[in-house]
């Protein structure tokens, strides 16, 4: 059984409620963050040597990244579920809203993040950031045009992307985007995100 290592106000909610949409059977082994630092503790380097969360194990195979766990659970415990067909152009596009989210889109939310930490001296930093902000959230907003989500029909893509939506909608960035808030309300509308957080616990983004 997958063993979900997780991170309390992490990125790890998202494999938890992506493993409930598929009505997965897993296992949690929570660990929580220093209360001054904000950091994991050094348990999870056992499994992580990052230090890092998300994280699972399934039996001999451990794997880190969001992006290659949502792939992993979706093509090799759950039969493609919530992905398109491998052999069309839209699994190619799925592909990439996979690798987005961490890759380009997360960067300036969460140099933001830092900045915000900093005060006065991040004002030099700041313009190029928030541009950055909005050049990315503009792109998925134009993107989701008037669909309910990302591919059109609810997929893993969109809990992937949930993270970027969330932490946007945090900072404050998603009132030039209404279908992005109406995205994001929508996802927490789901019965399976409800539950994912009734088990993993409540989040703090900002």
């Amino acid at each position: 059984m997958i063993v979900v290592h997780h991170l309390n106000n992490s990125r790890s909610q998202r494999i938890l409620w992506l493993l409930e949409e598929l009505a997965l059977p897993y296992e949690i082994k929570a660990y929580q963050r220093d209360a001054v630092t904000n950091l994991a503790p050094p348990e999870l380097t056992a499994v992580n040597p990052l230090g890092k969360s998300p994280a699972i194990t399934d039996g001999d195979l451990t794997l880190i990244e969001s992006g290659a766990i949502v792939d992993y659970i979706v093509r090799r415990l759950a039969g493609g579920r919530l992905a398109p067909d491998p052999a069309t152009k839209a699994y190619d596009l799925y592909q990439q809203w996979l690798h987005y989210s961490e890759g380009s889109a997360m960067l300036p939310l969460m140099m933001n993040l830092y900045l915000m930490r900093l005060g006065d001296a991040a004002e030099p930093l700041k313009p190029r950031v928030d541009a950055e902000i909005a050049n990315h959230i503009g792109y998925v907003a134009a993107s989701l045009g008037d669909q309910p989500y990302l591919m059109g029909e609810f997929t893993a893509a969109d809990v992937q992307m949930s993270f970027v939506g969330e932490v946007a909608r945090a900072f404050g960035r998603l009132a030039d985007h209404p279908n992005l808030a109406a995205w994001v309300q929508r996802l927490h509308d789901r019965a399976a995100f409800k539950t994912a957080l009734e088990k993993g616990g409540a989040y703090n983004l900002a």
